[in-house]
């Protein structure tokens, strides 16, 4: 077996016992994306030099010496970040992203930043300023947005992790599509200090693997409350030790009341019923919990408040304070116009534009407003859920990756797959994407959801999934 195959735990064992080096799982890694990278375009940034160099600066970590990337919208002191954006230019921060912090403090080292949707805005990583990035398992499909970059990058043995952003299932959907396990952590749980901003009261910053224990490795690093993220939870008391000794024996798993009707793509009403299976044999009991405001209201409540925080965050890209800029201009009316013009591609000005109109002052109360209570409305039907049931189980999306290209024929379509993930943003809930197995070499992977602050629970139990349904392969990378 290839360094590159390796998971996270098992590099950080090698490591420990000296089976091998750093250098040598660098340049194992380093050639695999090599190999790959023509076929996948995950890139937008490497930073081979960089890693070179941060192999002598730390090798004390529980991380020491472990390839990773990260999502194009992680601040990384003195390295270029985009967004996936021409508006951003050549930006290099002037700071760290904390989640980043945390991990390079833990001996982790960057092999570079990767590709997502522009600003975060999107479900296929196509609508970046650097091309498309391709899903590993099959070349021609899509790898799943905004954080496919990072799940691609993982899938195909670039690395044993990656950091991505989930505004509304941006990485449960990737994970999900090129088969690798990704956490939604609850809002608060890890900081967001460093992530540039798509929906601030929506966006949380989680973690790619191959495996569960992977994860929890990664959320004890990165799980961490951080001063300087006003919104970071305080409790000290989130145990993320990898344990093989759990149950979920009496534990209640729900389905969606109002989902059941919907229409699954074969592979995933096999994978629903392949887990249910799997869950009553440990002993846990399914039920059915309802959720009518979900079902009926959440797509267009998510979309009035993203894009009106969109065209709020947003505002600062002017070509003054940073990035882009024209320095022929007439006038600054003129500056503003041609820089945004040019900086921002379709979809981000098309949300962009919508977010103005719902936030306009005779538009306010109908619209933006309303979804902040009905918003509160779902946070509460959650709520009472929880009350009934420990877990809910449901999609990622209806349907296995679609061609590239397919979902920009039917824009519509792709806002309708985000019902299964976005809900979960709404609420601040966190959300595990799990591998259940392959349909014609193509991965399928479910949810769990928790309620707030279960995030530990929710790994514990991908556990048990994970011990029946199989883990990953590593993707051929279009070999």
């Amino acid at each position: 077996m290839e360094l590159y195959e390796l998971n996270l735990f098992m590099l950080t064992e090698g490591l420990k016992e000296k089976k091998f080096s750093p250098a040598e799982v660098f340049e194992s890694c380093k050639n695999r994306i090599d190999k790959c990278e023509k076929n996948i375009h995950a890139f937008i940034t490497r930073t081979d030099e960089i890693a070179k160099s941060q192999l002598n600066e730390n090798n004390s970590g529980i991380f020491a010496g472990i390839p990773t990337v990260l999502k194009d919208n992680l601040c990384t002191k003195g390295i270029r970040t985009t967004a996936a954006s021409k508006i951003l230019g050549d930006w290099k921060p002037p700071y760290d992203a904390t989640a980043w912090k945390d991990l390079r403090e833990a001996g982790a080292i960057l092999m570079g930043k990767v590709n997502m949707d522009e600003f975060a805005m999107g479900n296929t990583c196509g609508n970046s300023a650097f091309g498309a990035t391709h899903n590993p398992n099959d070349i021609s499909r899509v790898p799943g947005g905004s954080s496919g970059g990072s799940a691609a990058a993982v899938s195909a043995g670039y690395v044993p992790f990656a950091l991505g952003s989930d505004t509304g299932g941006s990485i449960r959907q990737p994970a999900s599509y090129c088969g690798v396990y990704g956490l939604k952590p609850t809002y608060g749980m890890v900081s967001r200090y460093g992530l540039i901003s798509y929906g601030s009261s929506l966006d949380q910053i989680g973690p790619f693997a191959r495996t569960i224990r992977d994860l929890q490795m990664l959320m004890s690093v990165i799980g961490q409350y951080d001063p300087m993220d006003s919104s970071c939870f305080r409790e000290k008391n989130h145990d993320f030790t990898h344990s093989e000794d759990v149950s979920v024996k009496g534990k209640k798993i729900a389905l969606v009341k109002e989902f059941q009707d919907f229409t699954l793509d074969a592979p995933i009403y096999e994978a629903m019923k392949r887990t249910q299976k799997v869950l009553e044999d440990e002993g846990a009991i399914i039920t059915e919990v309802s959720l009518p405001t979900v079902a009926r209201y959440a797509v267009a409540c998510y979309y009035a408040l993203a894009m009106s925080e969109a065209h709020t965050n947003l505002e600062r890209y002017d070509g003054v304070r940073l990035g882009y800029t024209v320095k022929d201009a007439t006038g600054i009316k003129e500056m503003f116009e041609r820089v945004r013009s040019y900086g921002f591609g379709s979809e981000v000005k098309s949300r962009i534009i919508a977010g103005t109109c719902l936030t306009e002052p005779s538009r306010c109360e109908e619209y933006y407003v309303a979804a902040t209570k009905v918003r509160t409305l779902i946070a509460q039907e959650f709520a009472r859920a929880f009350g009934e049931a420990d877990f809910i189980l449901q999609p990622v999306t209806p349907s296995l990756p679609p061609k590239i290209g397919e979902v920009d024929e039917d824009e519509l379509k792709g806002y309708e797959t985000d019902l299964y993930t976005l809900p979960v943003n709404l609420a601040g809930l966190p959300g595990l994407s799990f591998f259940t197995g392959y349909s014609d070499n193509l991965p399928v992977g479910l949810q769990l959801i928790g309620s707030r602050w279960s995030d530990a629970e929710l790994l514990n139990t991908g556990i048990i999934l994970e011990r029946h349904l199989g883990t990953p392969k590593i993707a051929n990378g279009g070999e």
